[in-house]
């Protein structure tokens, strides 16, 4: 079991090296992020980010729902791009960082904001 002071220093290193957007959301961006993401996301995570897709159906943990405000690698858009660049260990949630270029990821974090009311606003 994690503690909660491992637990909080994780999350303020993250905070600390986590890349800043420099992408715009824009109509744009999202919409190249929505392609990105149903091309490479949406098998695992769903159509609508619900952690629901049918890859993901076999893996263990689960794949997140993006659309909730449960973010448990950090809820800053660096904070999510570096989950998709980087992957995370022992999940499924492998990484894109050779697969996507840097705009395209900041693309899908423009894209996942954009879905979902309860989508953790960017800091």
């Amino acid at each position: 079991m994690v503690s909660v002071f491992a637990l909080a220093a994780t999350l303020r290193a993250s905070q600390a090296t986590a890349p800043v957007n420099p992408v715009q959301a824009d109509a744009a961006s999202i919409a190249a992020g929505k392609k990105l993401y149903a091309s490479n996301c949406a098998s695992c995570h769903g159509e609508a980010g619900l952690g629901d897709g049918r890859a993901g159906k076999q893996l263990k943990p689960p794949p997140a729902n993006l659309v909730d405000a449960t973010w448990l690698h950090g809820p800053a858009d660096g904070d999510i791009f570096v989950v998709i660049r980087d992957g995370v260990n022992d999940t499924g949630m492998k990484s894109f960082g050779s697969r996507m270029t840097p705009h395209q990821m900041w693309d899908v974090v423009n894209y996942l904001r954009s879905i979902g009311p309860d989508a953790p606003a960017p800091r």
